[in-house]
C-alpha cells in the first residue's frame, strides 16, 4: 500500500531518480528551458524550486547545501549570479510547464520546463482584455442611437470625394496613349 507517499517515484530507484533529477535540474538551470516529459517535469519543478529559493540569500551555507544537490560547480556559479538577480523579487513560482502533446513512440506527455523571468516571448506580449459579458442583447441594449445622424452626413461628403476620382482617372488614361 502507498499510503502517505505523495511524490512520483518515475519507476526508479531512489539513487537514478536523484541523480536523473540532479542532471534536469543542472540542465534546466544551464539552459533555462527544456523538453521532457510532463510527469519528470512535474518532478522536477519540486526539485528545483527550492533551490531557487535558496539561492535568494547569497551565503556560504546556502552554496553548499545547492551544491550537495546539483554537484556542478558551473550550474551553482550561473544559479547565484544570473538567476538569483532575476528572481530575487518573486516570491515563488519560478518555472513554468507548457504542454507540447504525445510524443509518437510510446504517447507519453511532452511538455517543456523554463524558467520564468528567461522567456522574453512570455514577458513581452500583452494580456488581452477579459470579456466580462457573454451575451449579445447586453451590449446592443447599451449603444445609444444618437450617432446615426452623423455618420449619415459623412457619407454625404465622401460621395463628391468619389466622382472626382472618376474624373481623373480619364485624364490619366489620355496621358498613357
Amino acid at each position: 500500500m502507498r499510503h502517505g507517499k505523495k511524490f512520483n517515484h518515475l519507476g526508479r530507484t531512489a539513487d537514478h531518480r536523484h541523480a536523473m533529477l540532479a542532471n534536469m535540474a543542472i540542465s534546466l538551470i544551464m539552459h533555462k528551458r527544456i523538453t521532457t516529459t510532463l510527469a519528470k517535469a512535474k518532478a522536477l519543478k519540486k526539485y528545483v524550486e527550492p533551490l531557487i529559493t535558496r539561492c535568494k540569500e547569497d551565503t556560504t551555507n546556502s552554496r553548499r547545501v545547492v551544491f550537495s544537490y546539483l554537484q556542478n560547480k558551473e550550474a551553482l556559479k550561473e544559479l547565484f549570479s544570473n538567476v538569483a538577480a532575476k528572481v530575487g523579487d518573486r516570491p515563488g513560482g519560478y518555472t513554468r510547464i507548457i504542454k507540447l502533446g504525445h510524443r509518437q513512440g510510446d504517447a507519453a506527455d511532452i511538455c517543456f520546463i523554463e524558467l520564468v523571468d528567461f522567456d522574453e516571448n512570455m514577458a513581452k506580449t500583452p494580456k488581452a482584455a477579459k470579456k466580462t459579458r457573454r451575451s449579445r442583447r447586453s451590449t446592443k441594449a447599451e449603444t445609444p442611437k444618437v450617432e446615426e445622424a452623423p455618420v449619415a452626413e459623412e457619407v454625404k461628403e465622401e460621395a463628391p470625394v468619389a466622382e472626382e476620382v472618376k474624373e481623373e482617372a480619364p485624364a490619366e488614361e489620355a496621358k498613357a496613349e
